[in-house]
């Protein structure tokens, strides 16, 4: 039987999963939501796949090996259905207190802590946290498509380094299976149920794409559009994400 939870450890890298733990970041103009929303069309599924955004992680081995950045300090000690609700819970409470957007290259003092009991970015059943492990996976794996596709010889790479990872039957045939689907922004950005739930299914695409290119930022934008998240919250998420990572 599939456990999100711990899948969504293995794609992260946190050291409350597997203890592999790299990533990279990118740049952001929420300046572009609406302009890349419009022309994006039905051309995202075009290109070549293998950009890259985690160097670690089973994020790396679908997505590449291209490194630049890593979870930094206190995201690497929490597991990935909390990492992501952390990231969102900090993002979402600076939005709503009408904050500024802090920039990537400040000096970021927070740690990264679990969101509290009592939001909803901290499901409180084992069945909700299963789910919403299941729609954040669902967003990275979506994410990390989002600059083309995958073909035969790179769906043989990649059985051969998920062989290598300690993944039952069911995670490796529900990750091929996402991978395999057509590529559907409505799809990921319907699972959200409520506001809280659309900036974690942002956050989680966030840690899985690697934004070096017109069709990553374009993905991004549309799934601000179809998830409805107000702009200033887009640039926290943002902002909060690369706060949490750090060069290597």
């Amino acid at each position: 039987m599939l456990d999100a939870k711990r899948l969504l450890d293995q794609f992260l890298g946190s050291q409350a999963g597997r203890g592999l733990a790299e990533k990279t970041g990118g740049g952001f103009d929420p300046s572009q939501l609406g302009d890349l929303a419009r022309n994006l069309g039905d051309g995202l599924g075009s290109g070549s796949f293998g950009g890259g955004a985690l160097a670690g992680g089973l994020a790396g081995i679908l997505l590449g090996s291209k490194k630049g950045r890593k979870l930094g300090g206190s995201a690497l000690k929490i597991g990935g259905l909390a990492l992501v609700g952390a990231l969102a819970y900090k993002a979402y409470q600076d939005w709503q207190a009408g904050k500024r957007p802090m920039a990537a290259s400040a000096p970021q003092s927070d740690a990264v802590l679990p969101p509290p009991g009592d939001t909803p970015f901290n499901p409180s059943t084992e069945s909700e946290q299963q789910s919403l492990g299941r729609h954040l996976l669902r967003a990275m794996i979506a994410a990390a498509k989002a600059d083309g596709h995958i073909d035969a010889e790179e769906q043989a790479n990649i059985f051969a380094e998920m062989d290598k990872l300690d993944l039952d039957a069911d995670d490796k045939a529900f990750v091929m299976d996402e991978l395999r689907a057509r590529l559907d922004v409505d799809a990921v950005a319907k699972a959200a149920r409520t506001p809280e739930e659309a900036a974690e299914i942002y956050t989680a695409s966030l840690l899985a794409i690697d934004i070096d290119n017109a069709a990553e930022r374009g993905y991004l934008a549309l799934l601000a559009a179809r998830l409805k998240l107000d702009d200033a919250l887009v640039e926290h998420l943002h902002a909060t994400v690369e706060g949490a990572t750090e060069k290597v």
